[in-house]
């Protein structure tokens, strides 16, 4: 009834009315709205509400946000002038729909007010170059192909590659940080909702996160709109109360095929592999929300998931999206089966703009660390054909398998930055005599790295790491 009155109020205010001559699902043509501006909120009479998708000269397509039946003959009114969404600081800790209703049970949630849900990027002159780096927790990853704050990086891999766990895995080492992180889940089971939602409550983690769900068993229209919703949530925080944020996006090839689909269903020309002619720029306009800002010196930092079937990272939407993004992390399906985990591709991931966090011992352990594992590649081949390796292959090959068991992470396993600094330090630059227990350095190197209070302590520490984890071997 309250959506009848409020109905009212938009008809006697003057604004634009149509009524509804077809109904296709949730697509739903609407004749008489003119004039009207693409992604409008429109309100039907049963107080059911819906955007503006397309507008031809005689009719526009609204796609439907509700789940009750519309009729031909329903009238419909222009209530905004633009797709907004509810927003506001107490989202933070709690689980909410695309609408942005709670889903976990925990009552209500006030909005501090409301955003546009397509809202423009920020121009280049609000903008600063990026410089801090944003610890994942991951070793592969915070070593080797870093992070910093304000940035773009996609995740692309096979199914079950472990882009997700990589993803959770840096929003659990945000638990005690001062990092907001938005985790998007996309066209998802109820299992996998369950599955973040278990690991972030695990790991003290949920604190800092909001979560927005679209399950497969929903609208499309809601998964389509997922994204950016969440998107308008992270930038409030960023823009309007001087947060630092990451957004996950979980995942955007769901999110591609989703759009596809309404796009094929609105009567749009279909371009490569059938998407529509702006895939693209739906993507784009969306991951360029990301970045620094001058006026308060905050960053929003994207991670968009996206799916490499089969392994291909030169199929139309991986290409899409990282040529979009300042890096890629690309998960190797074989690297997995050996069962190194997180399955980082040295070979193929980098990061454009990640090595401005690095300080000069971080570039330099990063260099030698990427050198010893082009070298230790080498040697494997070499190893295949069973002959008698040259001594410098034997080497090449200790060492490649020694920073492989550093590199090999468990899921909810982190390590700060400076311990990932001290492992790595050690086993590159480990001398022939000298053997290594590498679990009894894993184990003592957290405890170890807390007594780093300044850079002078830096060698003592790593020499201490070393002497334990040399005699932890010999008992």
């Amino acid at each position: 009834m309250a959506g009848n009155q409020h109905f009212n109020r938009l008809i006697e205010a003057g604004n634009p009315v149509g009524e509804v001559i077809g109904v296709d699902r949730f697509l739903i043509r609407v004749r008489g709205l003119h004039p009207v501006s693409i992604r409008a909120l429109i309100m039907f009479e049963d107080g059911s509400k819906g955007f503006v998708h397309h507008i031809h000269e005689d009719y526009a397509v609204i796609l439907h946000l509700g789940v009750s039946s519309i009729t031909v003959g329903m009238v419909a009114v222009v209530q905004h002038n633009e797709l907004v969404s509810k927003v506001g600081k107490d989202f933070v800790g709690r689980v909410v729909s695309v609408t942005g209703d709670p889903l976990d049970g925990k009552g209500p949630i006030a909005a501090d007010g409301v955003w546009p849900v397509f809202h423009d990027a920020p121009p280049l002159y609000e903008r600063e170059q990026l410089d801090t780096q944003l610890p994942t927790g991951v070793t592969a990853v915070d070593a080797l192909f870093p992070l910093v704050r304000g940035q773009r990086i996609a995740v692309l891999g096979d199914s079950k590659s472990g882009k997700s766990t990589l993803a959770t895995q840096l929003a659990i080492n945000q638990a005690d940080s001062d990092i907001v992180v938005v985790y998007t889940l996309i066209a998802k089971r109820r299992s996998d909702v369950e599955l973040l939602l278990s690991r972030l409550n695990e790991h003290g983690a949920m604190k800092n996160t909001i979560v927005v769900v679209a399950t497969m068993f929903e609208s499309l229209v809601m998964s389509y709109l997922a994204p950016y919703v969440a998107c308008s949530l992270a930038e409030y925080l960023w823009q309007r109360t001087d947060r630092d944020v990451v957004i996950i996006y979980d995942d955007l090839t769901s999110h591609a095929h989703i759009y596809r689909e309404i796009s094929l269903l609105s009567g749009v020309s279909p371009g490569r592999d059938s998407y529509p002619g702006d895939m693209f720029y739906a993507h784009s306009s969306l991951l360029e929300r990301a970045g620094k800002l001058k006026r308060n010196h905050k960053t929003l930092t994207s991670l968009p998931l996206v799916l490499a079937a089969s392994g291909d990272i030169t199929a139309y939407l991986p290409t899409n999206v990282m040529s979009i993004t300042d890096g890629q992390w690309i998960l190797d399906m074989d690297i997995f089966r050996s069962g190194q985990r997180p399955a980082v591709s040295a070979g193929l991931s980098v990061s454009r703009v990640g090595g401005r966090g690095h300080n000069s011992r971080q570039k330099q352990l990063a260099a030698q660390t990427l050198k010893a594992l082009a070298a230790y590649r080498q040697a494997q081949e070499f190893a295949h054909f069973g002959s008698e390796l040259a001594l410098a292959a034997r080497r090449d090959l200790e060492t490649g398998k020694r920073i492989r068991a550093v590199l090999n992470q468990a899921p909810g396993v982190n390590y700060s930055v400076l311990s990932q600094q001290l492992m790595l330090d050690i086993v590159v630059n480990l001398k022939d005599n000298e053997t290594l227990d590498i679990d009894a350095m894993k184990s003592a190197v957290e405890s170890v790295a807390r007594l780093i209070k300044q850079d002078n302590d830096y060698d003592n520490v790593r020499d201490e790491l070393k002497a334990k984890s040399l005699l932890e071997l010999k008992k």
